[in-house]
């Protein structure tokens, strides 16, 4: 199943992009043993619109254009389901299972998703109540995909 993330707004250089590179890499390196594929991240520029709701609904037009059929869209949101990191491996695991092509992982802009892709995303992840920089989101993400993909193959890096 190829693995994709979708981020509104670009990752300057710097230490943090750095360190979101190498868990993307090492996701990279582990995933095709146990039949994830990372196929990269689509940066698509924030939104200058007036209103939040036209930001958020331009940003989500970019999202859509993204998706093809038999994907699976993720999307990080502070109002979805907070997962163990064993959970979270279990339901990217099932949907590799399932034979589901793939999986397009969003992060959304300053303004958050629209709800038109709320309501059709197959699953809605919280890393937390709080609020993230956007920065700390993308850092987070790549490495609960690497963690999933250790926890899928029995490595040890996750102590439970």
């Amino acid at each position: 199943m190829k693995v994709s993330v979708h981020a509104v707004g670009r990752m300057k250089a710097g230490p943090e992009r750095e360190l979101a590179e190498r868990y993307f890499q090492r996701f990279a390196k582990s995933g095709p043993a146990i039949g994830l594929e990372f196929a990269g991240i689509v940066e698509v520029p924030e939104s200058r619109a007036q209103t939040a709701t036209e930001r958020r609904r331009e940003e989500g037009r970019a999202l859509q254009a993204q998706l093809q059929p038999g994907m699976v869209l993720a999307l990080l949101d502070e109002r979805g389901r907070s997962f163990t990191s064993e959970d979270f491996a279990g339901r990217v695991g099932l949907l590799r299972d399932e034979g589901r092509k793939g999986l397009l992982v969003a992060i959304g802009g300053a303004g958050g998703h629209d709800q038109s892709l709320r309501d059709q995303a197959d699953l809605v992840v919280s890393l937390g109540a709080m609020t993230w920089p956007h920065q700390l989101v993308r850092i987070m993400l790549a490495e609960q995909l690497y963690r999933a993909a250790t926890i899928l193959a029995g490595h040890p890096y996750h102590r439970s």
